[in-house]
């Protein structure tokens, strides 16, 4: 969904600035092939009344331990939304990934985050790339150590001009080898969502337009450490191995971002399509809360057509957001302190539910 446009003369003064200074980057190959397979996944975006920088759902690491007791690897992966679906894949560990949103805004925000894996050899790498921070001495000497200590160093090391500046260049010019066509509004938005994370560093939180900020909204630093139900840090910054595997991926043009309406007349059915051709079938379908929606707007149906022809494993799951405050009777898997719920159910049977409320409290769900 597109956000609503806002002035882009402050991200357009910053490309400006990020064009002029430092050295030019080393080339980054063409993706021709990417960027036809976007434009033909994709259709129009839409909006929704949020900026989905990060996520809000403090509990979002919940639904690994039912993953892995439900066995779900490898396949193809489809997710919405920004970097959270980057700990599910390193997780399931898929040989493709499909990341499906309206906002034509989360495309552009992955471009971003594509074009910080190119640069980032190390986890330390992306996040001083990330947050416009100087890189460390000796990154590689940071592999070892865990997700706290890195978070610690970027809170401790402010951003400079030198540094924030080379940065916007980089990544300016590391995503249009990408070839996906973009407008000067298009490379101002990445700009700007990337100048987020530099101003408001670790603080950086979920934003809405128009409606005042909920309490349980996690900060950035929040969602690295978060922990799962076993107690481990399992974000996709919690381990160098998992870095490594997601820059692989992103370096082979295996995640894909396309802009789409879950029940639009094309993209989740060209999806299918495509995994259809490589092979592939579908292991697990983030879907946060946006059935919530669906079910609100009279479009459910047709995303369960949609989801219909995917081509699935027999243990493929979709993996659900439930926010409590839109369902007032509480949730047995509802962990004290979250206000989100992570529901990991069979994707087979999804037609069956007549209505949101069926559809979180059906008894199937994996624990």
């Amino acid at each position: 969904m597109s956000r609503p446009r806002r002035p882009v003369g402050p991200a357009a003064g910053l490309l400006l600035l990020a064009a002029c200074a430092g050295s030019p980057p080393d080339p980054v190959r063409a993706h021709p092939g990417f960027a036809t397979l976007v434009a033909s996944l994709s259709e129009p975006g839409g909006y929704f009344d949020t900026d989905n920088l990060i996520s809000n759902e403090a509990s979002y690491l919940h639904a690994l331990g039912p993953l892995e007791r439900q066995g779900v690897r490898g396949g193809a992966y489809l997710g919405v939304g920004p970097d959270q679906n980057f700990s599910y894949i390193a997780k399931i560990r898929p040989s493709v990934a499909v990341l499906l949103d309206i906002r034509r805004d989360n495309l552009l925000q992955h471009l971003l985050f594509k074009a910080l894996f190119a640069l980032g050899p190390t986890r330390v790498d992306y996040l001083a790339m990330l947050f416009g921070r100087p890189p460390p001495p000796a990154p590689a000497d940071w592999t070892g150590r865990g997700v706290e200590d890195l978070v610690g160093w970027v809170d401790r090391t402010p951003p400079d001009s030198a540094s924030r500046a080379r940065a916007h260049r980089l990544v300016d010019s590391t995503v249009l080898a990408f070839g996906v066509p973009l407008s000067d509004d298009d490379r101002a938005s990445i700009t700007r969502f990337h100048e987020a994370f530099i101003r408001d560093g670790l603080d950086l939180t979920f934003q809405t337009f128009g409606r005042a900020p909920a309490w349980y909204y996690p900060t950035y630093r929040t969602l690295l450490v978060e922990r799962d139900l076993a107690g481990r840090q399992a974000s996709y910054l919690a381990r160098e191995t998992d870095y490594a595997f997601l820059r692989d991926l992103e370096a082979r043009d295996r995640v894909i971002p396309v802009v789409g309406d879950f029940a639009g007349p094309h993209a989740l059915r060209a999806i299918g399509d495509y995994l259809r051709a490589q092979g592939a079938e579908v292991s697990a379908f983030y879907t946060s809360n946006v059935e919530y929606y669906l079910f609100r707007e009279g479009t459910f149906a047709r995303f369960a057509e949609n989801v219909a022809q995917l081509p699935r494993s027999p243990r493929a799951v979709i993996i659900r957001s439930l926010f409590l405050s839109s369902f007032s009777s509480g949730h047995p898997q509802a962990v004290p302190g979250y206000a989100s719920v992570q529901l990991v159910q069979p994707m087979e049977g999804l037609a069956q539910a007549g209505s949101y409320r069926d559809l979180v409290v059906m008894s199937d769900w994996i624990r």
